[in-house]
């Protein structure tokens, strides 16, 4: 069967006519839309919503041109035929074959599966605290469908014989709680409470401030320690009264005639020794066997300050009691440590006593090994007892000594190490540099004596010196024993805190120590002064170089160790007078000036431009002898009345460098 050849369209209107003629194109008449299919069957369980919303909508007709329109090309040809080139049957030749029905589409096949059926949802929205987000959260959450849609709009046919779906009631919005007030709400309302309170009669208290958080990187505080705890009950005990001190009259012009001297107080004569112990005690220093007997000696009545104690009877059982007297029979050379503690300690009931004999015994029996310290060859590793018959010794071996003998006495004795400002010591500048800390080099010790107080001494600085010829010195420094601890801290710095035993339970830092009290180079303190009874701590001024160009006037005092002490008792005979060597304006008028006293301070006050010229000394002195005899005892009308008509001889005690 040949193939119909299918007609041709020149324009777009006759081909939409030719498909119009065919019985499977019908158009609707114009101006009605034909009604929708009818709904397919649905089943029980079906979804009404989702099929509505998954039908398509209708294809509205396209719309007719006009003829004068210019028409488009003609379309290509198309195959109605199946692959084998037939026409279909029933077609007729020059119309275009229908195309095949579509497929039926079961409902069983394309029915969705069944959802589970939904229960009423109850749940509410959690109340959120402490948040700075909107309502906007909450509202995003709620679905539009569940607000405004309780059933489904479409009908079906199910929902006439079966009852509709119920959807859960609409979600309302949740009413969150009120936040907590803020901190400027809480001012705000305790400022108000306040104003109110204070327009009433009765007082109030301020409002109290809320502590902002901690911060997260600072540590946490450290808890309150209780009012009973031991930390608090030392620091609230209370230190010892110490005792009051006499402040030296106001300064004036050197001009000005000073007030008069007062009255000295009147010697304490019940502190005095009587003869049958002095004879006593030197009765028992010639027994040289330890079991000899020693007559009973009463306790000591007389000052307790250190400074003006009377130590005759310890000084002189010690002098008594040489190196060669010791026993050396027995293997090892005896016991020469024991018969010492006995012939020195046992005739003395005061501990302080006892400790004071040992000094001095050191003093008499042990000399500074110079050589071997300049040499650094100092025997090491020596015993005590080897110590002693070896007659030499340093610092660490005095100590040794010394804790040895009072240990066998029954004292407590402990040696002490660190530093001390001794031969060699470079005194340090205002503004120099410090040396590094190291309290090295030297030894001392630490006694209890009356009272169970424990008193620093150094036996070693009390027997002598090292002079700057490098020989040693022998010279009795009883000030290295009586010396309070304060003082005694200044020129020896311990290796161990524990060891400063300061009234006030502290200590000094090394910047402190090496400094000085003046806290400057200070003004050189010779051994006379402290023979004489003066306190190193007292004189002024404390610097050792003094301005000659600064105008106005100079305070030069010194004062007592103590308020007790008496020259003819403690000293060396009667009063010595104190005088300023001077060397006049421009150094060209040398003078002497006696300094005035109170009885426990002296004093005198010179111009600056007197003192003399830079490059000179000044120099407190005492006189020793005038008039080619002894001083002792001479006033100060006395020597003026004598100056420049009769020679006088001193002794130096303090030395300034004018610049």
């Amino acid at each position: 069967m040949a193939d119909t050849e299918e007609p041709r369209f020149t324009t777009l209107a006759e081909r939409i006519a030719a498909l119009n003629q065919q019985k499977n194109f019908q158009a609707p008449p114009p101006g009605k839309r034909p009604p929708p299919p009818p709904p397919p069957v649905r089943s029980l369980t079906e979804d009404v919503s989702k099929k509505s919303a998954g039908k398509s909508p209708t294809i509205p007709p396209r719309p007719v041109r006009a003829a004068t329109e210019r028409l488009p090309p003609p379309l290509p040809r198309r195959t109605t035929g199946h692959e084998n080139g037939e026409q279909a049957a029933g077609s007729s030749p020059g119309r275009l074959a229908a195309p095949p029905p579509l497929p039926a589409r079961s409902s069983q096949k394309d029915t969705p599966p069944k959802l589970p059926t939904r229960r009423p949802s109850t749940q509410t929205l959690a109340a959120r605290r402490n948040s700075n987000a909107s309502d906007v959260s909450q509202l995003s959450a709620v679905s539009s469908l569940s607000l405004n849609h309780t059933k489904s709009a479409t009908p079906s046919i199910a929902s006439e014989t079966q009852p509709s779906r119920r959807l859960p009631p609409p979600l309302e919005q949740a009413k969150l709680p009120p936040l907590p007030p803020t901190r400027r709400e809480l001012e705000a309302k305790a400022k108000e409470a306040a104003g109110k309170e204070a327009s009433n009669s009765t007082p109030s208290l301020p409002p109290r401030r809320i502590a902002d958080p901690p911060r997260a990187s600072l540590p946490p505080r450290l808890p309150s320690r209780p009012a009973n705890s031991p930390a608090v009950m030392l620091s609230e005990e209370p230190s010892p009264a110490l005792p009051m001190r006499r402040l030296p009259p106001a300064p004036s012009s050197f001009q000005t005639k000073p007030s008069p001297p007062l009255a000295p107080p009147p010697i304490p004569l019940s502190s005095r020794p009587t003869l049958a112990q002095i004879e006593a005690a030197a009765a028992a220093a010639t027994s040289v066997f330890p079991s000899a007997p020693h007559p009973p000696s009463q306790s000591y009545q007389g000052p307790a300050c250190l400074p003006c104690r009377d130590f005759s009877a310890p000084d002189a059982v010690a002098a008594q009691h040489p190196t060669s007297t010791l026993p050396r029979h027995g293997g090892g050379g005896g016991d020469p440590i024991g018969h010492l503690a006995h012939v020195l300690c046992s005739p003395f009931p005061s501990p302080t006593d006892k400790a004071r004999a040992i000094f001095t015994w050191c003093h008499h029996n042990i000399a500074y090994d110079a050589h071997g310290f300049f040499n650094k060859c100092v025997p090491r590793g020596l015993t005590p007892t080897e110590t002693i018959f070896s007659g030499k010794a340093v610092c660490e071996g005095y100590a040794r000594v010394y804790e040895a003998i009072a240990t066998r006495a029954g004292l407590e004795c402990v040696v002490v190490t660190g530093h001390g400002k001794g031969f060699g010591f470079a005194v340090v500048k205002a503004g120099g540099a410090i040396p590094a800390r190291n309290p090295t080099g030297h030894a001392w010790n630490a006694v209890r004596i009356d009272g169970g107080e424990w008193k620093l001494v150094d036996a070693c600085w009390g027997a002598g010196h090292l002079g700057g010829d490098r020989q040693y010195h022998a010279a009795f420094a009883p000030e290295c024993f009586t010396m309070s601890n304060e003082r005694f801290g200044w020129r020896h710095f311990p290796a161990e805190e524990r060891h400063w035993y300061r009234r006030d339970g502290g200590g000094l830092a090394w910047d402190e120590y090496m400094l000085g009290p003046a806290r400057d180079e200070p003004a050189e303190w010779m051994g006379d002064a402290s023979r004489e009874g003066l306190d190193e701590s007292t004189f002024a001024p404390a610097q050792k170089r003094l301005r000659v160009h600064g105008g106005g006037t100079v305070r030069f005092q010194v004062a007592k160790v103590c308020e007790h002490w008496m020259p003819e008792r403690n000293g060396r005979g009667k009063q010595m007078l104190f005088a300023l060597m001077i060397e006049g304006v421009d150094g060209r008028n040398k003078d002497t000036i006696p300094l005035e006293s109170d009885g426990f301070w002296y004093y005198v006050d010179v111009n600056t431009r007197d003192l003399g010229a830079p490059g000179q000394q000044v120099m407190l002195v005492g006189i020793e002898t005038f008039d080619g005899r002894s001083a002792r005892g001479l006033t100060k009308e006395e020597f003026l009345r004598g100056k420049g008509h009769c020679g006088y001889g001193c002794c130096g005690l303090v030395r300034w460098e004018l610049v």
